[in-house]
């Protein structure tokens, strides 16, 4: 356990880091992205296509084995990379190679302190990945540890009572529940819903079987039991229970998308990843899916990250909004104050590209471009994601926090 994350912060995302070898070059998707989210929140993730907010999401659930960073939830560290930890060693290297250069005398002790930095870095790094790597055996092991000790009295008092019956259905109900629970993983608590609603379900499966998948896959054999959870999860999204002998070609788009969803929560996780849930469907449709998120979030307690590429949707559904521009988070602030103080000039672009319904507004909009060559100049002074308000951050420089600063101190 983390003592150093809050209590109420359900996931958190450490310098993530998440780049793509491209022949002899790197594509850096994901460059040292950090933000928490706390339970029962809904955090909005925005940019403009290909800024690395859906690559952030499936990093998290563990579908791309992270490059660099850190992602802990529940306090437990889920993934780790290696890249921070190499580029340290890397530096180290550097450092002590230009004290040899400079102090020959004492080549021997420069190194022995040199070796001993780089061990303390090797053994943490050691120590993240087999932590990371060895969470969902260590969750099994606990729940396993639980079932055992919820039901080793109670087949000890079917014993002592003699009744073989009851020792029958206890010894296999306590059998079930083991087998669930050794297959049962951390990671399974955060599930995804996809953004193509067509592509995301296997269409040789019938809905029974695609929504039940991660029970059979969590060891429950109870086929009764199966099919009456399919049943409850097809009317808690709005489907009726016919629809479970179905393909998913014989569904519109909006319906299709609630297969998705109900998919994701018949395994009653505590977050989920949406990644632009609605992106592909119909303006009416989307209202219709965003209202059943809602409904979802409040019904089972969901912590809910919201991947979008539409702000006024993500302004109506989230209570706290990221924005992210070529792999980086550029501002990070509560849904009303980054739509009434945007500080970043990507993110007032992305405001101003928001349609109005107003046809006079409209006429009189004015689309701002975001030309980062022209807004800043990192050459000398670096830029880092900085705090310029409580629970406002900024990704600038010195020069760029003092002039935030001032505008927030004019209004």
């Amino acid at each position: 356990m983390q003592n150093n994350i809050p209590s109420d912060v359900l996931l958190r995302v450490d310098n993530l880091c998440q780049y793509f070898k491209l022949g002899s070059k790197e594509l850096h998707a994901v460059d040292h992205v950090s933000f928490d989210i706390k339970k029962g929140e809904v955090f909005g993730l925005v940019g403009e296509s290909g800024c690395g907010k859906t690559t952030t999401g499936r990093s998290i659930i563990k579908i791309h084995q992270i490059t660099g960073g850190n992602v802990f939830y529940k306090g437990q560290r889920i993934a780790a990379g290696t890249r921070g930890y190499t580029d340290r060693i890397a530096a180290i290297k550097k450092e002590y190679a230009e004290r040899v250069a400079s102090d020959r005398s004492n080549k021997s002790a420069i190194l022995k302190e040199r070796d001993g930095k780089i061990a303390e870095v090797r053994a943490e790094m050691k120590a993240a990945v087999a932590e990371a790597r060895n969470c969902d055996r260590n969750y099994a092991a606990k729940l396993v540890a639980e079932v055992d000790a919820e039901y080793r009295p109670l087949i000890e008092k079917a014993t002592a009572s003699g009744d073989s019956a009851e020792l029958a259905r206890v010894k296999k109900e306590y059998k079930a529940k083991r087998r669930v629970a050794q297959k049962t993983r951390l990671v399974t608590q955060i599930q995804m819903i996809f953004q193509d609603p067509v592509s995301s379900l296997n269409p040789r499966m019938t809905v029974r079987e695609i929504i039940s998948e991660g029970l059979v896959i969590n060891g429950i054999r109870d086929k009764e039991y199966i099919d009456e959870k399919v049943y409850e999860i097809l009317e808690l999204v709005g489907l009726v229970r016919e629809h479970a002998g179905r393909y998913p070609h014989e569904f519109s788009g909006g319906q299709k998308q609630r297969i998705g969803i109900a998919r994701s929560v018949i395994m009653r996780p505590e977050m989920i990843i949406a990644d632009e849930p609605v992106s592909a469907l119909d303006v009416s449709i989307q209202a219709q899916v965003i209202n059943l998120l809602n409904e979802l979030k409040e019904q089972l307690g969901l912590t809910i990250l919201f991947i979008a590429h539409d702000l006024s949707v993500v302004k109506y559904f989230s209570d706290r909004i990221g924005v992210m521009y070529f792999g980086k988070l550029v501002e990070l602030a509560d849904s009303d104050e980054l739509f009434r103080h945007p500080l970043h000039p990507y993110t007032r672009s992305l405001l101003s590209a928001i349609p109005l319904p107003d046809p006079k507004s409209e006429k009189n909009r004015k689309r701002i471009i975001y030309k980062p060559l022209e807004e800043h100049d990192y050459s000398t002074d670096l830029p880092s994601l900085r705090e310029v308000s409580p629970g406002h951050f900024v990704y600038c420089n010195d020069a760029e926090e003092n002039k935030y600063r001032k505008e927030l101190q004019g209004e």
